[in-house]
């Protein structure tokens, strides 16, 4: 991803991205968000096929919001930063 890209605020506190501020950020999160509940609902009867489903799913999404964050991920401390 460009630095160009911000999909996501930071966090005023704390470390990490906030919320979603363009359709892609939206597009991803939603996207995400269907994909687990889809995999909890086929693979609920197997916890072990759900974790190894997600997990990877998770990762990716954290590293696409980590790389599409306004000013990137590091601790902020409000309006000190």
């Amino acid at each position: 991803m460009s630095d160009e890209q911000e999909w996501f605020a930071p966090k005023r506190y704390g470390y990490g991205a906030g919320p979603p501020i363009s359709w892609q950020g939206w597009a991803l999160t939603i996207g995400f968000t269907a994909v687990a509940i889809a995999l909890g609902l086929l693979l609920r009867r197997s916890p072990l096929q759900l974790v190894a489903a997600l997990v990877p799913l998770t990762v990716v999404f954290i590293v696409i919001c980590a790389r599409t964050t306004k000013g990137g991920w590091r601790w902020r401390w409000g309006d000190d930063d």
